[in-house]
């Protein structure tokens, strides 16, 4: 799941100045559960824009908008995206780039793009994979340091980190903590002896 926050009402009309005739793109996938891109999402920043003197033409809620096949494909929902000069999409950066590829107008994001997170609980969790393409989360109990630590570290916790809290970020739990717990809860602190490089991991056990 994409975790992406909205970008203010003042910083969208920004985006969208000298812009007219719009239309909205939503997501019913990760925008929607985060009450970013879906059905009552568009409705209420259709009306936002409209009372604030833009004119839209009208909008579309496709299941996911980073999966959107072709323009055809917005015409079959909604016809009136041929009279849009200009594109709002409700979604994620993924999102926003395939409507960009499709589209011959210019696009524009609602949403700031953050991280890759999922749910757990009834919670929404941010920043839960880095997406850097060589994943050992396994070697950390499933919790990934190079999403959650904002230093990135990948052999313990800086010299900052206090009582179990981030030292960049008191508000936050130490990731390394969280690892070393689940570590243990798990019976493989034996993976903590790992010694992580750039390249390559070397186990000095």
């Amino acid at each position: 799941m994409i975790i992406s926050s909205a970008k203010s009402f003042e910083e969208i009309m920004e985006l969208l100045k000298g812009e007219d005739d719009i239309f909205i793109v939503g997501c019913n996938a990760c925008a929607a559960k985060l009450h970013l891109g879906g059905e009552e999402d568009v409705l209420r920043m259709h009306k936002q824009l409209e009372k604030a003197g833009k004119h839209v033409v009208g909008w579309v809620i496709p299941s996911a908008a980073c999966s959107v096949a072709s323009f055809e494909s917005l015409v079959g929902k909604n016809p009136a995206i041929k009279e849009a000069r200009s594109i709002l999409v409700m979604a994620c950066g993924s999102g926003v780039s395939v409507v960009s590829s499709v589209a011959g107008v210019p696009v524009y994001p609602s949403n700031n793009t953050e991280s890759l997170g999922g749910r757990s609980h009834g919670k929404v969790l941010g920043d839960l994979c880095a997406m850097c393409g060589s994943c050992g989360v396994h070697d950390f109990g499933g919790i990934c340091p190079k999403g959650q630590c904002p230093k990135q570290l990948l052999n313990g916790p800086c010299g900052g980190s206090m009582n179990g809290k981030c030292e960049v970020d008191p508000e936050k739990d130490c990731v390394w903590a969280l690892i070393y717990t689940r570590l243990e809860k798990i019976d493989r602190l034996d993976l903590l002896e790992k010694i992580w490089g750039c390249e390559e991991t070397v186990d000095e056990s």
